[in-house]
Protein backbone atom coordinates (compact mmCIF):
# COMPACT_ATOMS: atom_id res chain seq x y z
CA UNK A 1 0.00 0.00 0.00
CA UNK A 2 2.73 2.03 0.77
CA UNK A 3 4.61 1.84 -2.32
CA UNK A 4 1.21 2.29 -4.26
CA UNK A 5 0.68 5.52 -2.35
CA UNK A 6 4.45 6.38 -3.60
CA UNK A 7 3.82 5.90 -6.57
CA UNK A 8 0.54 8.04 -7.39
CA UNK A 9 1.85 11.19 -5.84
CA UNK A 10 5.49 10.79 -7.89
CA UNK A 11 2.57 10.40 -10.54
CA UNK A 12 0.30 13.41 -9.89
CA UNK A 13 3.59 15.53 -8.99
CA UNK A 14 4.99 14.89 -12.68
CA UNK A 15 1.36 15.38 -14.15
CA UNK A 16 1.04 18.72 -11.82
CA UNK A 17 2.63 20.48 -14.05
CA UNK A 18 1.50 19.72 -17.24
CA UNK A 19 -2.27 20.29 -15.86
CA UNK A 20 -0.85 23.97 -14.67
CA UNK A 21 0.48 25.23 -17.73
CA UNK A 22 -2.56 23.74 -19.27
CA UNK A 23 -4.88 25.46 -17.31
CA UNK A 24 -2.89 29.22 -17.32
CA UNK A 25 -2.80 28.72 -21.05
CA UNK A 26 -5.73 27.09 -22.24
CA UNK A 27 -8.30 26.94 -19.75
CA UNK A 28 -7.85 30.58 -17.78
CA UNK A 29 -7.69 32.05 -21.22
CA UNK A 30 -11.40 30.24 -22.34
CA UNK A 31 -12.59 31.40 -19.06
CA UNK A 32 -11.72 34.77 -19.78
CA UNK A 33 -13.09 35.11 -23.14
CA UNK A 34 -16.33 33.33 -22.10
CA UNK A 35 -16.63 36.56 -19.34
CA UNK A 36 -15.45 38.90 -22.15
CA UNK A 37 -18.77 37.62 -24.30
CA UNK A 38 -20.81 38.92 -22.15
CA UNK A 39 -19.36 42.28 -21.98
CA UNK A 40 -19.07 45.18 -24.41
CA UNK A 41 -16.78 48.36 -25.06
CA UNK A 42 -13.06 48.45 -25.06
CA UNK A 43 -10.31 48.91 -22.16
CA UNK A 44 -11.58 49.97 -18.86
CA UNK A 45 -14.77 51.11 -20.31
CA UNK A 46 -16.33 47.11 -20.41
CA UNK A 47 -19.60 47.12 -19.30
CA UNK A 48 -21.86 43.81 -19.11
CA UNK A 49 -24.22 43.61 -21.12
CA UNK A 50 -26.00 39.97 -20.23
CA UNK A 51 -26.74 38.16 -23.96
CA UNK A 52 -26.63 41.66 -26.09
CA UNK A 53 -23.97 40.20 -28.00
CA UNK A 54 -25.06 36.97 -28.73
CA UNK A 55 -28.50 38.93 -29.52
CA UNK A 56 -26.88 40.79 -31.98
CA UNK A 57 -24.79 37.66 -33.67
CA UNK A 58 -27.98 36.31 -34.87
CA UNK A 59 -29.59 39.37 -36.46
CA UNK A 60 -25.75 39.90 -37.89
CA UNK A 61 -26.67 39.42 -41.50
CA UNK A 62 -22.61 39.61 -42.04
CA UNK A 63 -22.00 37.30 -39.34
CA UNK A 64 -24.29 34.74 -41.15
CA UNK A 65 -22.87 34.78 -44.35
CA UNK A 66 -19.29 33.83 -42.51
CA UNK A 67 -20.96 31.27 -40.96
CA UNK A 68 -22.98 29.98 -44.55
CA UNK A 69 -19.64 30.34 -46.40
CA UNK A 70 -18.01 28.25 -43.36
CA UNK A 71 -20.58 25.20 -43.72
CA UNK A 72 -20.32 25.29 -47.40
CA UNK A 73 -16.01 24.75 -47.45
CA UNK A 74 -16.99 22.11 -44.50
CA UNK A 75 -19.49 20.56 -46.43
CA UNK A 76 -17.78 20.00 -50.00
CA UNK A 77 -14.15 20.41 -49.10
CA UNK A 78 -14.10 17.62 -45.72
CA UNK A 79 -15.49 14.62 -47.30
CA UNK A 80 -13.82 15.53 -50.16
CA UNK A 81 -10.54 15.47 -49.16
CA UNK A 82 -10.74 12.27 -46.61
CA UNK A 83 -11.72 10.10 -49.71
CA UNK A 84 -9.01 11.65 -52.09
CA UNK A 85 -6.16 10.89 -49.05
CA UNK A 86 -7.75 7.49 -48.66
CA UNK A 87 -7.41 7.28 -52.56
CA UNK A 88 -3.61 7.97 -52.44
CA UNK A 89 -3.48 5.73 -49.15
CA UNK A 90 -4.57 2.56 -50.50
CA UNK A 91 -2.22 3.46 -54.04
CA UNK A 92 0.84 4.23 -52.59
CA UNK A 93 0.12 1.32 -50.22
CA UNK A 94 1.27 -1.06 -52.83
CA UNK A 95 4.21 -2.80 -52.47
CA UNK A 96 4.81 -3.47 -55.89
CA UNK A 97 4.79 0.46 -56.60
CA UNK A 98 7.75 1.96 -57.94
CA UNK A 99 9.11 5.75 -56.18
CA UNK A 100 6.99 5.31 -53.50
CA UNK A 101 8.54 7.09 -51.45
CA UNK A 102 8.92 9.76 -54.13
CA UNK A 103 5.04 9.82 -54.37
CA UNK A 104 4.60 10.29 -50.64
CA UNK A 105 7.23 13.02 -50.11
CA UNK A 106 5.43 14.79 -53.25
CA UNK A 107 1.70 14.93 -52.41
CA UNK A 108 2.72 15.47 -48.33
CA UNK A 109 4.93 18.05 -48.98
CA UNK A 110 2.18 21.02 -49.69
CA UNK A 111 1.14 20.72 -45.99
CA UNK A 112 4.46 22.08 -44.42
CA UNK A 113 4.77 24.94 -46.52
CA UNK A 114 3.75 28.00 -45.89
CA UNK A 115 -0.11 29.09 -45.01
CA UNK A 116 0.68 32.46 -46.48
CA UNK A 117 3.11 31.63 -48.99
CA UNK A 118 1.26 29.03 -50.65
CA UNK A 119 -2.02 31.19 -50.56
CA UNK A 120 0.08 33.92 -52.10
CA UNK A 121 0.91 31.69 -55.23
CA UNK A 122 -2.45 30.29 -55.79
CA UNK A 123 -3.59 33.95 -56.12
CA UNK A 124 -1.41 34.50 -58.80
CA UNK A 125 -1.68 31.22 -60.04
CA UNK A 126 -5.53 31.60 -60.41
CA UNK A 127 -5.53 35.44 -61.36
CA UNK A 128 -7.00 36.13 -64.76
CA UNK A 129 -4.40 36.14 -66.45
CA UNK A 130 -2.45 33.19 -64.55
CA UNK A 131 -0.95 30.08 -65.73
CA UNK A 132 -4.18 28.04 -65.03
CA UNK A 133 -6.62 30.20 -66.89
CA UNK A 134 -3.61 30.29 -70.09
CA UNK A 135 -3.48 26.25 -69.39
CA UNK A 136 -7.20 25.62 -69.36
CA UNK A 137 -7.51 28.01 -72.88
CA UNK A 138 -4.98 26.43 -74.20
CA UNK A 139 -6.83 22.88 -73.98
CA UNK A 140 -10.01 24.57 -75.13
CA UNK A 141 -11.62 23.47 -71.66
CA UNK A 142 -12.69 27.39 -71.45
CA UNK A 143 -13.52 30.16 -74.04
CA UNK A 144 -12.47 32.87 -71.32
CA UNK A 145 -10.76 33.34 -68.66
CA UNK A 146 -12.33 32.16 -65.30
CA UNK A 147 -12.68 35.18 -62.93
CA UNK A 148 -11.62 32.87 -59.77
CA UNK A 149 -11.24 35.60 -57.41
CA UNK A 150 -13.77 37.86 -58.60
CA UNK A 151 -16.83 35.70 -58.94
CA UNK A 152 -18.32 34.05 -55.80
CA UNK A 153 -19.02 30.87 -57.15
CA UNK A 154 -15.56 30.49 -58.32
CA UNK A 155 -13.86 31.98 -55.57
CA UNK A 156 -15.00 29.35 -53.10
CA UNK A 157 -14.37 26.96 -55.93
CA UNK A 158 -10.74 28.48 -55.15
CA UNK A 159 -10.69 28.20 -51.56
CA UNK A 160 -12.08 24.86 -51.86
CA UNK A 161 -8.85 23.34 -54.23
CA UNK A 162 -6.20 25.47 -51.82
CA UNK A 163 -7.31 23.82 -48.89
CA UNK A 164 -7.60 20.22 -50.79
CA UNK A 165 -4.10 20.67 -51.87
CA UNK A 166 -2.87 21.59 -48.58
CA UNK A 167 -4.21 18.82 -46.27
CA UNK A 168 -5.06 15.90 -48.21
CA UNK A 169 -1.31 14.59 -48.23
CA UNK A 170 -1.50 15.46 -44.27
CA UNK A 171 -4.28 13.26 -43.98
CA UNK A 172 -3.02 10.64 -45.84
CA UNK A 173 -0.38 9.91 -44.09
CA UNK A 174 -2.41 8.67 -41.30
CA UNK A 175 -4.34 6.45 -43.25
CA UNK A 176 -1.10 4.86 -44.87
CA UNK A 177 -0.17 4.58 -41.23
CA UNK A 178 -3.15 2.59 -40.65
CA UNK A 179 -3.02 0.26 -43.65
CA UNK A 180 0.42 -0.84 -42.85
CA UNK A 181 -1.39 -2.26 -39.76
CA UNK A 182 -3.91 -3.92 -41.16
CA UNK A 183 -2.65 -8.12 -41.46
CA UNK A 184 -1.90 -8.87 -45.25
CA UNK A 185 -3.39 -12.56 -44.70
CA UNK A 186 -7.09 -10.29 -44.51
CA UNK A 187 -6.83 -9.46 -48.27
CA UNK A 188 -5.42 -12.75 -49.49
CA UNK A 189 -8.46 -14.82 -47.46
CA UNK A 190 -10.31 -12.06 -49.46
CA UNK A 191 -8.90 -12.44 -52.68
CA UNK A 192 -9.34 -16.58 -52.84
CA UNK A 193 -13.21 -15.84 -52.14
CA UNK A 194 -13.18 -13.96 -55.02
CA UNK A 195 -13.32 -9.92 -53.83
CA UNK A 196 -12.02 -7.41 -56.82
CA UNK A 197 -10.13 -4.67 -55.38
CA UNK A 198 -13.07 -2.04 -55.20
CA UNK A 199 -15.21 -4.82 -52.64
CA UNK A 200 -11.67 -5.18 -50.71
CA UNK A 201 -11.87 -1.26 -50.39
CA UNK A 202 -15.21 -0.89 -49.36
CA UNK A 203 -15.84 -4.56 -47.01
CA UNK A 204 -12.01 -4.47 -45.71
CA UNK A 205 -10.31 -1.01 -45.97
CA UNK A 206 -12.82 1.41 -44.90
CA UNK A 207 -14.20 -0.99 -41.80
CA UNK A 208 -10.32 -1.52 -40.81
CA UNK A 209 -9.55 2.67 -40.85
CA UNK A 210 -12.65 3.39 -39.60
CA UNK A 211 -10.78 4.84 -36.30
CA UNK A 212 -8.43 6.79 -38.48
CA UNK A 213 -11.31 8.11 -40.59
CA UNK A 214 -12.85 9.19 -37.29
CA UNK A 215 -10.14 11.20 -36.10
CA UNK A 216 -9.17 12.94 -39.58
CA UNK A 217 -12.82 13.64 -40.20
CA UNK A 218 -13.20 16.10 -36.61
CA UNK A 219 -9.74 17.31 -37.04
CA UNK A 220 -10.40 18.15 -40.31
CA UNK A 221 -13.93 19.82 -39.18
CA UNK A 222 -12.12 21.64 -36.39
CA UNK A 223 -9.80 23.14 -38.98
CA UNK A 224 -12.67 23.99 -41.48
CA UNK A 225 -14.17 25.68 -38.66
CA UNK A 226 -11.40 27.63 -37.64
CA UNK A 227 -10.38 28.54 -41.48
CA UNK A 228 -8.51 31.54 -41.90
CA UNK A 229 -5.48 32.19 -43.73
CA UNK A 230 -6.76 31.13 -47.08
CA UNK A 231 -9.81 33.54 -47.84
CA UNK A 232 -7.65 36.06 -46.02
CA UNK A 233 -4.59 36.04 -48.33
CA UNK A 234 -5.91 34.27 -51.45
CA UNK A 235 -9.29 36.46 -51.83
CA UNK A 236 -9.49 38.80 -48.93
CA UNK A 237 -13.20 37.53 -47.88
CA UNK A 238 -14.50 39.37 -51.37
CA UNK A 239 -15.63 39.33 -52.96
CA UNK A 240 -18.88 40.84 -51.31
CA UNK A 241 -18.21 38.66 -48.28
CA UNK A 242 -18.95 35.89 -50.12
CA UNK A 243 -15.77 33.89 -49.21
CA UNK A 244 -15.52 35.39 -45.75
CA UNK A 245 -15.53 32.82 -43.00
CA UNK A 246 -16.36 32.86 -39.10
CA UNK A 247 -12.70 33.40 -38.42
CA UNK A 248 -11.88 36.03 -40.60
CA UNK A 249 -14.89 37.72 -39.00
CA UNK A 250 -13.62 37.84 -36.05
CA UNK A 251 -10.11 39.36 -36.84
CA UNK A 252 -12.26 42.11 -38.63
CA UNK A 253 -14.15 42.95 -35.51
CA UNK A 254 -11.38 42.79 -33.46
CA UNK A 255 -8.99 44.60 -35.88
CA UNK A 256 -9.97 45.89 -39.21
CA UNK A 257 -13.33 47.60 -38.02
CA UNK A 258 -14.01 49.36 -34.73
CA UNK A 259 -12.31 46.93 -32.51
CA UNK A 260 -15.33 44.93 -30.32
CA UNK A 261 -13.78 42.28 -28.19
CA UNK A 262 -16.66 41.25 -26.52
CA UNK A 263 -18.81 40.84 -29.70
CA UNK A 264 -15.89 39.02 -31.27
CA UNK A 265 -15.55 36.55 -27.94
CA UNK A 266 -19.10 35.72 -28.52
CA UNK A 267 -18.44 35.16 -32.24
CA UNK A 268 -15.61 32.60 -31.66
CA UNK A 269 -17.89 30.81 -28.82
CA UNK A 270 -20.26 29.76 -31.87
CA UNK A 271 -16.77 28.41 -33.38
CA UNK A 272 -16.82 26.30 -29.98
CA UNK A 273 -20.06 25.08 -29.93
CA UNK A 274 -19.69 24.11 -33.60
CA UNK A 275 -17.13 21.96 -32.78
CA UNK A 276 -18.36 20.21 -30.19
CA UNK A 277 -21.71 19.90 -31.90
CA UNK A 278 -20.18 18.36 -35.35
CA UNK A 279 -17.44 16.26 -32.99
CA UNK A 280 -20.83 14.90 -31.26
CA UNK A 281 -22.25 13.85 -34.75
CA UNK A 282 -19.55 12.23 -36.11
CA UNK A 283 -19.01 10.37 -33.08
CA UNK A 284 -22.31 8.62 -33.13
CA UNK A 285 -22.20 8.03 -36.72
CA UNK A 286 -19.18 6.81 -36.07
CA UNK A 287 -20.66 4.05 -33.70
CA UNK A 288 -18.13 4.93 -30.99
CA UNK A 289 -19.42 4.87 -27.92
CA UNK A 290 -16.43 6.39 -25.16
Amino acid sequence: MGLKLNRSIIGWFFASLSILLISMFYFYPMLQALILSFKSGMGANLEFTGLDNYVRLFNDPVAMIALRNTFIYLIFQVPFMILLAMFFSVLLNNPNLKFRGFFRTAIFLPSVISLVAYSVIFKYLFSTEGIVNDFLLKLSIISEPIEWLMDPFWAKVLIIIAITWRWTGYNMIFYLAGLQNVDKSIYEAAKIDGANSIQQFFYITIPMLKPIILFTAITSTIGTLQLFDEPMNITGGGPGNETLTISQYIYNISFEYTPDFGYAAAVSFIIVILTVVFSIIQFKIGGEKD
